[in-house]
């Protein structure tokens, strides 16, 4: 899996565990929303220092957004209507 696969597929998945939109990731990160869409399809290829921005406010490390899905592992989940988990 490329690096901008590993970046979308986990970005995704640690913004639906914690039940965050992309809008709350992208004002929390100082990034634009739709530039967290791109990213999280694989389009961006964001930078370190983005990268660093976005692991800060999903409240991980960085090396987080590399970790490599296990071999039978699902695709994330989307979040209902890209609003919080209730």
């Amino acid at each position: 899996m490329k690096a901008t696969a590993l970046v979308a597929w986990n970005l995704r998945r640690l913004r639906v565990i914690r039940g965050v939109s992309q809008e709350a990731l992208a004002v929390d990160a100082g990034v634009d929303r739709s530039y967290v869409g791109r990213i999280e399809r694989g389009v961006e290829n964001p930078t370190v220092e983005t990268l660093d921005r976005l692991a800060v406010a999903l409240e991980v490390a960085v090396s987080e957004m590399l970790v490599a899905p296990k071999k039978d592992e699902k695709p994330p989940a989307t979040l209902r209507k890209g609003r919080k988990k209730k």
